[in-house]
């Protein structure tokens, strides 16, 4: 099995827009009610996908939708350059990951993090997995 795309509320498609293409995520398909982003450098026809959807009323996500930057704090320097308000600068976690926080117009929670190896096999990954 395998993850095929995240989609979040938005009230503005033209804003979500601007903001998910300022953030750095390639769009491949738009419309005036949905979108749908590819992270840049990925194999297209084996990426994960991200999506926005107009919604009457959004509730944004209380979890976080992640984007995982090998360039994480020189993106965040640039991003915040460019008028990004974070919630935090990089930081780093007891988990071995480093992460920065930030929401998108609609209040939706986006972490931007680097975990390297840590991703999927961190030291105390399940036996045997």
């Amino acid at each position: 099995m395998k993850l095929n795309q995240v989609t979040v509320e938005v009230s503005d498609i033209p804003r979500a827009k601007a903001f998910y293409q300022a953030l750095g995520l390639k769009m491949i398909v738009s419309s005036d009610h949905y979108a749908r982003f590819i992270c840049p450098g990925e194999d297209e026809d084996l990426c994960s996908t991200f999506s926005i959807h107009i919604a009457d009323q959004v509730r944004p996500n209380m979890g976080g939708v992640y984007f995982e930057c090998v360039d994480l704090d020189a993106r965040v320097a640039a991003l915040k350059a460019a008028g990004f308000a974070f919630d935090n600068d990089p930081v780093d976690q007891d988990w071995n990951w480093r992460e920065a926080w930030l929401r998108d117009p609609d209040g939706n929670r986006i972490c931007l993090y680097f975990a390297g190896v840590n991703r999927t096999n961190p030291p105390w990954r399940v036996a045997g997995s």
